[in-house]
């Protein structure tokens, strides 16, 4: 008796790449985040106020003499 041993593979390529796309927002989330907290408003940690003083001298203006 002969037996016959067949083995059948199945190859699936393709698919949605639902991985890929998950993949590039998490990366982009990350980059955000880094952003955020090294260079952009999250990056000052300084406890010194950003009070900026414009001293302006206006012209005065002396009142007009009566007329009368």
């Amino acid at each position: 008796m002969t037996e016959d041993h067949h083995d059948t593979v199945v190859v699936k390529d393709g698919g949605s790449s639902m991985g890929m796309i998950l993949g590039i927002i998490a990366i982009l989330i990350v980059l955000a985040g880094l952003w955020y907290f090294l260079m952009g408003p999250g990056a000052s940690s300084t406890s010194t106020p950003n009070d900026i003083n414009v001293n302006v001298e206006l012209p005065s203006v002396a009142p007009a003499p009566d007329a009368s």
